[in-house]
């Protein structure tokens, strides 16, 4: 039986990385199970999972031009159940519903009687464009530069310049 990508199956983990495990395949074949393909949630350390010698099934995703095997163990799985979506205050019916203490969202994203839309006028945060920043910056650097040449003068060099 020929590995192509896409089959399913058995392997033995001979090695663990940080960044994966090395899974002997059939037909003195191995591949590497990315540390990304060992389970649908998170894996800080492939060790919490896998040990030498554990015996996995693994699905073959890939295999590149140095003919590497790329192998995933999640996907050789049926996917976990997606948790069930608990109905919460907007769900019993038509209407926005209560929303709990401090929730600050607005009740209706649509206008209605009593509620129209007035901006609020904006509030400058700082410098209102490039060329404002660019003045302060100028301004900024040559107070520094000017402030330079000062100690430059009152400093170390006493014969000035020819």
């Amino acid at each position: 039986m020929g590995i192509e990508v896409g089959s399913i199956l058995d392997g033995k983990v001979t090695g663990i990385t940080k960044f994966g495990a090395f899974v002997s395949l059939p037909g003195n074949r191995s591949g590497l199970v990315h540390i990304s393909e060992i389970a649908y949630s998170y894996v800080n350390d492939v060790h919490d999972l896998l040990s030498e010698g554990q015996e996995v099934k693994v699905k073959v995703i890939g295999i590149d031009d140095n003919n590497r095997i790329n192998l995933s163990i999640k996907q050789a799985l049926p996917p976990p159940p997606r948790p069930e979506r608990r109905p919460g205050p907007r769900s019993g019916g038509p209407g926005p519903g209560p929303r709990p203490e401090g929730d600050r969202r607005p009740q209706s994203r649509r206008p209605g009687p009593g509620r129209g839309f007035t901006p609020e006028p904006a509030q400058p945060r700082g410098p209102a464009s490039f060329e404002d920043q660019l003045k302060q910056f100028m301004q900024s650097s040559d107070s520094k530069l000017s402030e330079l040449h000062m100690n430059e003068k009152r400093g170390s060099r006493r014969g000035g310049r020819k």
